[in-house]
């Protein structure tokens, strides 16, 4: 039975499963976590694997803790769920009295459950009210964000989250019409968006609003700032030989793993004209993968979202 066959009635596929079940090379009695629950994909193989050993699913979304607490219901005897943010990592195993874990995942992307839920406001293909919010109970939304930046910080976060060539113009656009009106809705916000952009791009394959979508909901959840805080975090709270599999799929999230990876690898950092180390400095990780994991062609025909997904894997020392 393929993948798709057996996760449709949960509406998500899990991006690269055979890879991370790989790179966490898991063993039976150990602690794992989950820092991006979703709709616990990942985390049924990871606990199908355990005895004694323990799975913590961390998720920001309460939707998603409601589902992976049915999707799990046959584990929940070796299963801990929190409904929380993975930058909070180091407190969550604290809280937990948990030293360190033997593996831990990261699925960045946005959950497929979340994009076509309608009312959630991540889809500019659904007219629903500006939200964007991954944990409902936080106070910024798209609302706020679309109606009160300024027109500075709308250009910067286009540009800098969106990669948004036409960042100036949409940003613009968005000032001048809230000006008359308040933009409530994803499609007010879409219409917006085809208006500020030149009749060619218009006709680009990509969906017009797909950066700026993608850059507000980044600002919504300040989802950079958690990447470098909770990879960080990550890799403190890895026991030695612990595994740390994360997949990003955008650029902007890859760059910051990948640096993260790369500071947390360093070695000595003092000038190669000291005679003895005086920094104190040693690596923290081995990185096992020197080019991201990608989906094979297979994956790719049979989900399509895994086509921009990568997957980096570090080994704690």
């Amino acid at each position: 039975m393929s993948t798709v066959t057996q996760e449709k009635d949960y509406g998500h596929v899990p991006v690269l499963l055979h890879e991370c079940l790989d790179a966490l090379a898991i063993k039976p009695d150990g602690i794992y976590v989950d820092g991006t629950l979703g709709r616990a994909g990942h985390s049924l193989e990871i606990v199908k694997r355990l005895t004694t050993g323990r799975l913590i699913g961390i998720d920001r979304d309460e939707t998603a803790i409601a589902a992976a607490q049915e999707r799990l219901a046959d584990y929940r005897d070796r299963v801990t769920l929190v409904h929380s943010n993975f930058d909070r990592i180091g407190d969550i195993l604290a809280d937990l009295h948990i030293d360190g874990a033997d593996g831990m995942l990261f699925d960045l992307g946005v959950s497929s459950p979340q994009l076509d839920d309608a009312e959630r406001g991540f889809s500019y293909m659904h007219d629903a009210p500006l939200d964007m919010r991954m944990d409902r109970t936080a106070y910024l939304t798209a609302r706020e964000v679309v109606n009160s930046w300024s027109y500075e910080e709308l250009r910067r976060i286009l540009f800098e989250y969106g990669e948004e060539r036409y960042a100036p113009a949409i940003a613009r656009h968005i000032v001048e019409r809230r000006e008359k009106a308040p933009i409530e809705t994803t499609g007010q916000l879409v219409e917006v968006i085809r208006s500020a952009m030149p009749p060619a791009a218009l006709r680009e394959k990509q969906h017009p609003a797909k950066r700026s979508f993608q850059a507000i909901r980044i600002a919504v959840n300040d989802e950079l700032g958690a990447v470098r805080q909770g990879m960080e975090a990550a890799i403190d709270h890895l026991k030695p030989g612990g595994r740390l599999a994360v997949i990003t799929f955008h650029s902007l999230e890859d760059r910051i793993v990948k640096n993260v990876f790369q500071d947390a690898a360093k070695g000595c950092t003092c000038p190669p004209s000291f005679p003895v180390c005086v920094c104190g400095h040693k690596p923290k990780i081995k990185i096992l993968t020197k080019k991201p994991i990608i989906a094979t062609r297979e994956e790719v025909e049979e989900n399509p979202r895994s086509r921009s997904a990568k997957l980096r894997v570090a080994e704690r020392v």
